[in-house]
Order: C-alpha cells, then sequence, then structure tokens
C-alpha cells in the first residue's frame, strides 16, 4: 500500500483528491492536513466522506509527512516551494498541484505569481505532470508538478496539429471557459451565486498566470516558442471547462480526425470522438477524461477544436492520483474508471 499524506485537504482539489483516493484500492491515507480545520473530523467538514474517511485534519507535521511514501500538496501557490526540499530529502516522493514547479524559469515564475522561488534548483528536476506528453519520465519522478486545468484541456487540444507541424504556430488562440469552482473554496463576493448566475463574463484578457505554461508546453511540442492568445471566461456552472482552441494550417494536413485519432491511440484518459461531435462539459462530469472533437470548418484554414474537461478531475486532482499511479508502477486507470454523472 502507499502511505498518503495530503497538505491541505479542505479546498475543492483536496476534496476531489480524497474522494478518488478513498477508494484507491492501493492507497492508505496517513495524513490531511489543515491549520483553519486542525483536530476536526474529515468527515465532519465534507459529509460526503462519510464512511470513507475516518482521519481528522492535523497540523501540517513535517515528521509525520516524512513517515509517507507521497506527498500531495492542494495548497495556494508558494505553499510547496518551501515544503518540498526537506521532503524530498527524506524519500517522500511528492506531487504538487499548485503552480510551484510548473514553470521552468524562476524568472517567469516571479514575473506571474509575484514572489521569488524558494528552491529554483528543483525546477529542472521537476516532471510536467502530463502524462500525455511525459509519461516515461513521470514513472522516474520523484517531484511531479501538476498541470493547471486550462492549460490541460488546451494542451491536449492543440498537441496533436502542433506536433505535426500542420498549423501556424506563431498565431493559436485559446477561448476557454470554467466554471466557478476553478476559483476555489475561500470566500469571494464575485463568486456568489447572485453574482454569478445568469452571467458571463471574459476575465484577465491582459494575462493569466495560466498563459505561459500553456505557451511552454506547446513550445515543448513543437521544439520553439508559440504565439498564443489565451482568453479565459467564467461561467455559472460549478464544474467543467470547455476550450474552443483556433489554429491556422501552414498546409494541407490530410485528415484531421485521423491525426488526433493516431496521437492519442492507447490513451486511456483522451476520448478523441467521432467527426461532428459538440462534446459537452457534463460528460465528463467527476472523472478524469478530456473528450476531444477536431473540425474544419466549410473545409478552410482553419481548424477548430473542442476540448472538455472537468477542471477538478482530469484539470487537478484526478491527473494527480494518474501521475501518483505511473510513479508507483500501477496499472494507470487503477482507482479512475468511475463513470460520469448524467444528468
Amino acid at each position: 500500500m502507499i502511505k498518503v499524506g495530503i497538505v491541505g485537504g479542505t479546498g475543492y482539489t483536496g476534496v476531489e483528491l480524497l474522494r478518488l483516493l478513498a477508494v484507491h484500492p492501493e492507497v492508505e491515507l496517513r495524513a490531511i492536513t489543515s491549520r483553519a480545520e486542525a483536530g476536526r473530523p474529515v468527515s465532519e467538514v465534507y459529509e460526503s466522506l462519510r464512511g470513507h474517511v475516518d482521519l481528522a485534519f492535523s497540523e501540517p507535521d513535517p515528521a509525520m509527512l516524512a513517515e509517507c511514501d507521497l506527498v500531495f500538496f492542494a495548497t495556494p501557490n508558494g505553499t510547496a516551494m518551501q515544503m518540498a526540499p526537506a521532503l524530498l530529502d527524506a524519500g517522500v516522493k511528492v506531487i504538487d498541484l499548485a503552480a510551484d514547479f510548473r514553470l521552468r524559469d524562476p524568472e517567469v515564475w516571479e514575473r506571474w505569481y509575484g514572489i521569488p522561488h524558494a528552491c529554483p534548483e528543483l525546477l529542472a528536476e521537476a516532471v510536467y505532470g502530463l502524462p500525455e506528453i511525459h509519461r516515461e519520465r513521470i514513472r522516474e519522478a520523484r517531484l511531479v508538478a501538476n498541470p493547471g486545468c486550462y492549460p490541460t484541456a488546451a494542451a491536449l487540444g492543440l498537441l496533436p496539429l502542433v506536433e505535426a507541424g500542420v498549423v501556424d504556430k506563431t498565431s493559436l488562440l485559446a477561448d476557454c471557459k470554467s466554471g466557478v469552482s476553478g476559483a476555489g473554496r475561500g470566500a469571494n463576493a464575485a463568486m456568489l451565486m447572485g453574482e454569478v448566475g445568469e452571467s458571463f463574463k471574459a476575465y484577465a484578457v491582459s494575462g493569466h498566470r495560466h498563459l505561459p505554461e500553456i505557451r511552454q508546453t506547446l513550445g515543448w511540442a513543437a521544439g520553439d516558442e508559440v504565439g498564443l492568445t489565451f482568453v479565459p471566461h467564467l461561467v455559472p456552472m460549478i464544474r467543467g471547462i470547455h476550450a474552443t482552441l483556433y489554429a491556422r494550417l501552414s498546409g494541407e494536413p490530410g485528415n484531421l480526425q485521423a491525426l488526433f485519432e493516431r496521437r492519442y491511440a492507447g490513451e486511456p484518459f483522451v476520448d478523441v470522438m467521432p467527426p461532428g461531435s459538440h462534446p459537452e462539459t457534463r460528460s465528463v462530469r467527476g472523472v478524469n477524461y478530456c473528450r476531444i472533437a477536431v473540425h474544419r470548418p466549410q473545409s478552410g484554414d482553419v481548424v477548430v477544436v473542442l476540448s472538455v474537461i472537468d477542471n477538478l478531475t482530469k484539470g487537478a486532482a484526478g491527473q494527480a492520483v494518474h501521475n501518483m499511479n505511473l510513479m508507483f508502477g500501477l496499472e494507470e486507470q487503477t482507482g479512475l474508471r468511475q463513470v460520469a454523472l448524467s444528468p
């Protein structure tokens, strides 16, 4: 059994991680930390976990965490980089669900996140945990940077086109919509149902923190820098991301449907849908899947890719569990075979 600790178990990502790990056949939950809720049973804070998790929240004790095989950080940005070095030195593997280890350049990190990086020497070692591109490196990793939700949906949708070199990599467009759980569980008047209900808006048009992450991932695929315009939107639903992605063809690409099907053949959590499909966010609610459809409107020179994920599952906790399975040599779908909720 894998002895697991979770630092920061009270947010939406943390409880999603608990939901998945509570029924994982190879996991033993050892510690779930929260300074604010220390001493309270997990099932008292999240009634959905009654009968599944019998631990109480505790203070983040480094000695207790060092007894784990793996520690997940479901914490705000800037926390994992303070604690990860000591855990790694103790032989504990780490998966960070925040952004602390996603960007390779510490200057880029500081520019977008506003604080100096606490352990820049680990950035080169950290493996970006998108299994569809880094599966073999994840298997050998001791430190994994779990991707962001928008970057997961956008990168998976554009990767086949960029890798194949069939589109203009200087003018990619990502028009993405997210449910309100992506903003976290903290009290925020702008996220109240009375504020977001029956409304729809763009935000962070001048620059979102996930922009350099998406550019970095697509740059790896292209072998060079890419040009990307990324505009996120907030929609009045709880879970889900819908990414509508645009790319201009640089030549005749051949059969785009076949290109996507070949790229994701054998990928357990990417579903390339039949030609003409329009995937819905509800089709991935609560599961670790990305559903993708590729279109070429009017047989023109613009490709439109539709990519949907659950931001809390494939966009966060589910992908983290997938990474854990790879790191410990388990079958990739272990603990992740749920069927999406419908309706």
